[in-house]
């Protein structure tokens, strides 16, 4: 469990990043099966004008062109926010082993909130789920963000 909060923070700074940039604060990193880290990234839809941009397809992206392979096997994924069903299709392309993430996404989640795409048996890869690391902290970010775009719009 410390373990897991340590890399939790590591994509919370991620996820810092993003909200400093007008972006929804989600940050996410990836380990290799030694527990290094082999990229991270953030939400960037704005910047890059890409509604694709979310955390995890940015850091799919980099961690495949690090590795040159399209295939990320043995890999875990930490991310504040559980991923939606564009990400998690994504992550298990991918063969992404394990995904960790913060706080529940009710609205959107496809880790097991609204969707569970890793329990589904009619999909040919399973990966284990983690969520709730860190899980107060991480809603916190993403809440005080709009909390903040929603003052700035009345003022």
């Amino acid at each position: 469990m410390k373990k897991q909060k340590k890399f939790m923070k590591l994509a919370l700074n991620e996820a810092i990043k993003a909200g400093e940039n007008n972006e929804v604060p989600v940050g996410a990193i990836l380990l290799d099966k030694e527990e290094n880290i082999i990229c991270s990234a953030y939400n960037q839809v704005i910047k890059l004008a890409d509604p694709t941009a979310h955390a995890e397809i940015l850091l799919l992206r980099k961690a495949g062109s690090i590795i040159s392979n399209y295939r990320l096997l043995g890999t875990t994924l930490y991310v504040t926010i559980e991923p939606c069903p564009m990400c998690m299709g994504a992550i298990m392309h991918a063969r992404v082993e394990r995904v960790v993430f913060g706080a529940h996404d009710l609205k959107w989640g496809a880790a097991g909130s609204l969707y569970n795409f890793a329990e589904d048996s009619r999909l040919n890869h399973r990966l284990e789920i983690t969520g709730g690391i860190c899980e107060e902290e991480c809603r916190a970010v993403i809440q005080d963000f709009f909390r903040a775009r929603r003052n700035k719009k009345i003022e």
